[in-house]
């Protein structure tokens, strides 16, 4: 992870800490009530965009130029919009707009600091659990629940025998492919819900963390939060998790390495 200075992380750390209210308080004064809904890919499968994704995003693009108008900005309703930068933000309005539509409260708002490519800040924000996980160095990771602050950490303990796995391959998988690795579906035990899947990770209620398709604002935002926790996280192929894509995250090496020879019939 690249180094800034720590009154920097200070900085953005307070930055974001002060959205996530701020996001939430927005969601409950403008956005909690009836939206539209509309189908990205018109017919050729299901991908929601909802009034509330694209409000959101707004939202959080209007404060960011706010604080920092010379950073750059990547959102998934909006675009790219470039500067000369070494800073970009990059923005997930709700992330589990599937969640969203339903009712389900495990959407949030995905937003992550890149210094020249690399995410440093991240948080992940959730309106309707009044809670928001974020990092506040590359060591230091924290979650805030009704007012209350609590560091942090990967469950380093976990065994690959008795390890808690969270996965879903977002039909990503066919079937065939999904036979190639019958010890991942038998240790499927735990449902995946977003985002929360990677938060609960880093707080240690879970020890592995799979799930296929990610974009980078899927991704970017969760990266530096699980590294301050103590986690390990990649692609299936064991590269960088910036690519986004395929991704793993889990809570030592010795689970990561043999999940991933596990998944190498897939890895993609």
């Amino acid at each position: 992870m690249p180094i800034i200075k720590s009154t920097d992380y200070k900085a953005y750390s307070k930055f974001i800490e002060n959205l996530a209210k701020k996001l939430t308080n927005f969601y409950n004064l403008k956005l909690n009530k009836p939206f539209k809904v509309s189908n990205k890919l018109k017919g050729k499968g299901y991908d929601p965009v909802t009034n509330a994704d694209t409000a959101f995003e707004k939202f959080i693009i209007k404060e960011i130029k706010k604080k920092f108008p010379k950073h750059q900005i990547i959102g998934e309703e909006f675009g790219y919009k470039k500067t000369n930068s070494d800073y970009t933000w990059v923005i997930d309005p709700i992330d589990g707009t599937r969640s969203f539509v339903i009712g389900n409260p495990t959407w949030s708002n995905l937003i992550s600091l890149n210094y020249k490519g690399k995410p440093i800040i991240g948080l992940a924000n959730f309106p309707i659990l009044k809670k928001f996980y974020y990092n506040t160095s590359d060591k230091n990771a924290y979650i805030s629940e009704n007012g209350k602050k609590r560091r942090l950490r990967v469950n380093k303990k976990a065994t690959f025998s008795k390890m808690k796995m969270s996965a879903a391959f977002h039909g990503s998988l066919t079937l065939k492919q999904q036979k190639k690795i019958p010890k991942i579906l038998k240790q499927m035990q735990f449902p995946c819900v977003d985002a929360l899947s990677y938060s609960h990770f880093a707080d240690g209620k879970l020890d592995v963390v799979l799930q296929c398709s990610n974009k980078i604002w899927d991704i970017h935002a969760l990266i530096p939060i699980i590294k301050a926790a103590g986690g390990i996280i990649s692609t299936w192929k064991n590269e960088d998790a910036i690519k986004a894509g395929n991704i793993i995250c889990s809570s030592n090496k010795s689970i990561h390495n043999k999940v991933l020879k596990i998944l190498k019939p897939v890895a993609k």
